[in-house]
């Protein structure tokens, strides 16, 4: 397993929220399996949110081409079939890289390996969880306020954001995107109780061991 994440902003909730949450999922999916769980990529692609202090974003060229060589290493080294935990949407670049990545080993006929992308938080079982305890969730809300995600001393506010239009706004640029969106919320409450999101995260390493367990050749 490889979990994948970023460093950027999150409103009242960790920098590295999306990395905790790719870290924490793939140990706690692969534990009971005995399977190998290697360090997570804390940096992803957030050039948006590079207005916000502490955001770190990588150019899509650089994250393609560590993913490419981390997974150099891992074939080299005989490792033949590798789940990739992603934890942030920027990220999606280096996910259309991987199905690169394999056509460019089959072309030239080395051994065969098999990489799965999950992007866990829209999975389909996962966004069906989520939609059942409030279907207004977004980044930075409720749905990654998780007891490993917050920031001790913090308190977040106790109401819902308002959907926010953000795909309208990132032709204005990072400093633009900041003045309209504000605190970082996309949209909902920014907190709920911990037993709907430990529902949540139940559903969410389960559908992850499940791709662990099966569809592979």
């Amino acid at each position: 397993m490889l979990p994948i994440g970023c460093t950027e902003q999150h409103a009242y909730l960790s920098l590295a929220t999306d990395t905790i949450l790719a870290e924490k999922l793939a140990h706690d999916a692969a534990e009971p399996l005995g399977l190998p769980v290697f360090p997570v990529m804390p940096y992803g692609i957030t050039p948006g949110f590079s207005a916000y202090p502490g955001t770190v974003s990588l150019r899509i060229e650089t994250l393609c081409a560590v993913v490419r060589d981390v997974l150099d290493a891992l074939a080299q080294q005989g490792f033949r079939r590798v789940l990739v935990v992603n934890g942030h949407g920027g990220n999606a670049p280096a996910a259309a890289y991987v199905g690169e990545w394999l056509a460019a080993r089959h072309h030239v006929g080395a051994p065969r390996v098999q990489v799965k992308w999950h992007d866990w938080w829209n999975a389909p079982l996962v966004s069906k969880q989520v939609a059942a305890i409030d279907p207004l969730a977004s980044h930075a809300s409720w749905m990654e306020n998780f007891p490993w995600t917050r920031i001790a001393g913090v308190t977040p506010p106790a109401v819902q954001k308002p959907a926010q239009p953000y795909p309208e706004w990132k032709h204005f640029g990072p400093a633009g995107i900041r003045e309209r969106l504000g605190d970082g919320n996309f949209a909902g409450r920014y907190v709920r109780d911990d037993d709907e999101m430990f529902a949540i995260w139940r559903v969410a390493v389960d559908e992850t061991r499940a791709l662990l367990e099966s569809g592979w050749e």
